[in-house]
């Protein structure tokens, strides 16, 4: 069921006018700090729309922003979550919870499948290799074709574990 090739994946919800100028002015703003409070303007006006949270998302990343990334990450898989009926914890999630959503719901449940790969990403970025590997699992274990590409993060997770725990070791911790 969890074919993702050829979805959609910002979908065709519609987007208030002004957030999308606000968002147009963010990334015309992109290279000073001024471009954060276009985004958060927008954010405002439409809290929950996907368009508005990457927007969001992909400032906060490109800035190294990384744990305020993150913060938007897990408010992706909250609202989406929602949205598909899904466990309010993403460690619950069962693939026949995401196929009881429905072909229909193919572009989100890739955006939430790829919000919680991308937060695996995040805690890996932040040092949190074992909070990482946990949420780069879960997404392996839902996409066992691996078309979402988790398989390479979580082998650079694991990889990067062991020398994590042998470094707080060497130093006394």
């Amino acid at each position: 069921m969890l074919d993702f090739d050829g979805q959609d994946l910002y979908f065709d919800e519609p987007l208030d006018p002004e957030a999308v100028r606000l968002i147009q002015i963010a990334a015309e703003r992109y290279e000073d700090a001024e471009a954060e409070s276009p985004l958060m303007r927008a954010y405002f006006l439409a809290p929950e729309h996907p368009v508005v949270l990457v927007a969001l998302y992909r400032y906060f990343y490109y800035q190294h922003r990384y744990a305020d990334a993150l913060i938007i990450g897990e408010r992706i898989l909250d609202i989406f979550g929602e949205r598909l009926n899904l466990p309010g914890n993403w460690e619950a999630l069962e693939a026949i919870q995401l196929e009881a959503a429905g072909k229909e719901a193919l572009p989100v449940i890739r955006f939430y499948l790829l919000a919680l790969k991308g937060t695996g990403y995040l805690e890996m970025r932040l040092g949190n290799y074992a909070e990482a590997i946990r949420r780069l699992e879960k997404v392996a274990e839902l996409d066992t074709k691996d078309r979402l590409g988790a398989e390479v993060l979580l082998e650079v997770a694991r990889e990067s574990l062991p020398d994590v725990v042998a470094a707080v070791h060497a130093s006394g911790g």
